[in-house]
């Protein structure tokens, strides 16, 4: 793993369309570049060349590929992986074939599936029906409980049709139906000479007898749907074979769609380009060459020749830390060169749960689940993600353990001190029964989350001046908020504050060093609109002296403004640490004084399960959000620009890039 956003090179190619197919599989193959339109790094040049055609549209191959990979997920089948595929001996593409194989199936199935509507919507109404009759609200039912003078036989077939519930075995008759569909009973009823019973007693015997008789349909609509799916599974099954062949044939059909909408053509040649990390551009070299039996040319550059903003970014963090890469990603991609912010991200995430989260029973849960969930989610790999998405499982397994370490570390079990503390007994501080060292109340609680966040911002603002030498902006370096001048005056901030508090809060602490660090910072950032003019005025860049004068006076007001106000804000926010922390403790607590209270021990230990249950989801849900927010805020905003964007290759196990 490379701290920093891995090195890439831009490769330009120029084959005979001969070797062109090849080319492109060997491409495929090997899966390491994202390719760019000629037009976008020459645009004169592409007026002297022609762009890709094809019979088969991709939105056409994207369609029939969708179509198969629904059949596999309605028998709960994996989609093939085209990696490890010879692409040598893929069938060619017959669309007409594939398309009559398809409809043929559809139609194959379509009589299961009405037959699944059916009973489902049957299902639906039993259930409505059952859940009023449960509820006791009779407003939106019609029962009737008499006799029919005509044909009974016949108006027991009449009546089933509208959905209504018959009990004609014995008399009296008993329908039950939804009051939205009484006009259609109503007219029946009329027609065979219905007769309503006077016994109040028949109309309570009515509804208990038709809830059981509910319970019975429902019970065997839900087996008749499991029964129609199997059956729906098997005859998709049984065609296995041949939709996988098909949609490997479609996707790498697809894939060569992807990668050839990027070529541009001569009378006889073929030019591509794309970027390629460094490590990768000899494989790709010898990939053309091979192709081509050397009869081509290949050229590359590196990314240094290029603007930084238009270098795509791959960042290498090893398969473990993909959870905590997807946090990265939702916040956005760092730029072209900069550090990778993956592992940093993953160590202030697990330690700010820990701290907020600390119980080794519920963490053993926490870990229990994302277990589970990810065991599911392998063996129904077409399954939607739920509730518990497939992300949250794997990240479960990493907060889990966290969460167990902070039991351990802080006494904690299931909301218990059952297990001796390893560092201080999180339970009897937060309760008043007095700590063990340096931690003998909540503020020394405090005090921890205070000094963790001033380690996490530290480092954030370390990370920045990283970036911003490897980027050569030495401006931002000295005179930034987030660079040496933030810095320098957030140290002092520092010093300054634990002094005040190691002096009783009495008295400031004082040094000779202390002035000359405070004047210092402050006298760059008012010469930091002077030092910007001087710079833009040797560009070519004109601007009034007067106007130099508003925006220096301003600009630093803003400046030293957001410096001091800013950063205490950040450092005073790791407080949620400790806040959440002390509410996880103080719910455990009350949740055991409830249980106390009740003088019976079934009560006892079922308040407790249901306490563990709710503080598990609302306490871990909490420490999760607030984990987040604290790097996207409180970190990030130090040296996380995301102002890149993601390297996205096409290969055969990869997805097709829109040009």
């Amino acid at each position: 793993m490379s701290m920093f956003t891995r090195k890439m090179r831009i490769i330009t190619a120029v084959v005979l369309d001969e070797d062109k197919e090849k080319v492109v599989r060997n491409l495929l193959e090997k899966g390491v570049m994202d390719f760019v339109s000629i037009g976008d790094l020459d645009k004169e040049s592409m007026k002297k060349l022609s762009r890709h055609s094809s019979d088969i549209s991709s939105q056409t191959l994207a369609d029939f590929r969708v179509r198969i990979e629904t059949l596999y997920r309605q028998a709960d089948l994996a989609v093939p992986s085209l990696v490890g595929v010879d692409l040598e001996k893929t069938p060619k593409l017959d669309i007409d074939r594939i398309r009559r194989f398809l409809d043929r199936l559809t139609i194959a199935l379509q009589g299961i599936k009405d037959n699944q509507k059916t009973v489902n919507q049957r299902l639906l109404k039993n259930t409505e029906m059952l859940k009023y009759v449960t509820e006791n609200k009779r407003e939106y039912l019609d029962l009737r409980v008499g006799s029919v003078g005509l044909r009974r036989e016949d108006f027991v077939n009449r009546i089933v049709s509208t959905g209504a519930v018959v009990l004609a075995d014995t008399d009296p008759i008993v329908t039950l139906s939804l009051k939205r569909d009484s006009s259609r009973t109503n007219e029946i009823l009329d027609k065979f000479s219905w007769t309503e019973t006077s016994d109040v007693s028949e109309q309570k015997k009515g509804y208990e007898r038709c809830s059981e008789e509910l319970e019975k349909r429902i019970a065997s609509d839900k087996a008749g749907l499991e029964k129609l799916r199997i059956e729906v599974s098997d005859k998709i099954k049984e065609k296995k074979d041949e939709l996988d062949s098909m949609w490997k044939v479609v996707r790498l059909h697809e894939l060569c769609e992807s990668v050839e909408s990027y070529f541009s053509y001569t009378k006889n040649t073929t030019l591509f380009s794309g970027w390629i990390p460094e490590d990768d551009y000899q494989t790709v070299y010898d990939c053309i060459f091979d192709a081509t039996k050397g009869k081509c040319i290949i050229e590359s550059k590196s990314a240094e020749t290029v603007e930084r903003q238009q270098v795509p970014v791959s960042m290498t963090s090893p398969s473990f830390l993909k959870p905590f890469e997807h946090i990265v990603n939702n916040y956005g991609t760092p730029e072209y060169g900069s550090i990778n912010p993956t592992p940093f991200t993953a160590v202030a995430y697990i330690i700010m749960f820990m701290l907020m989260f600390a119980d080794l029973g519920q963490g053993f849960v926490l870990l229990l689940i994302g277990l589970l969930g990810k065991s599911w989610y392998k063996k129904h790999p077409m399954a939607k993600d739920g509730l518990i998405s497939r992300y949250l499982c794997s990240l479960l397994i990493y907060l889990g353990p966290a969460s167990m370490v902070g039991g351990l570390l802080f006494g904690s079990c299931f909301g218990f001190s059952w297990i001796p503390a390893l560092w201080f007994n999180y339970h009897s501080v937060v309760n008043g029964h007095g700590g063990e060292g340096l931690i003998q109340d909540v503020y020394d609680i405090l005090g921890i989350t205070i000094k963790f966040g001033i380690i996490i911002i530290a480092t954030g603002l370390v990370l920045n001046w990283i970036n911003l030498v490897r980027k050569k902006r030495y401006f931002e370096l000295i005179f930034d908020k987030n660079g040496l001048v933030g810095g320098v005056l957030y140290a002092v901030g520092v010093w300054f504050g634990f002094g005040f508090v190691a002096g009783g809060y009495k008295e400031f602490p004082t040094a000779p060093w202390l002035i000359p660090a405070v004047i210092i910072p402050l006298v760059l950032i008012f010469l930091k609109e002077p030092v910007h003019f001087v710079i833009q005025k040797r560009k070519g860049h004109k601007e009034s002296v007067s106007q130099l004068v508003i925006n220096t006076v301003m600009e630093s007001l803003i400046e030293i403004l957001e410096i001091f106000s800013g950063f205490l804000a950040n450092t005073l926010s790791f407080m949620r640490v400790a806040g959440l922390g002390i509410a996880h403790v103080s719910l455990m607590t009350a949740f055991e004084d409830m249980a106390s209270m009740t003088g019976n021990i079934v009560f006892y230990i079922i308040i407790m399960i249901l306490g563990n249950l709710l503080v598990i989801v609302l306490e871990g849900l909490s420490a999760g959000i607030n984990s987040l927010r604290l790097n996207y805020y409180e970190f990030f905003t130090k040296y996380f620009t995301g102002h890149g964007f993601a390297y996205s290759p096409i290969g055969l196990g990869g997805r097709v890039k829109a040009n």
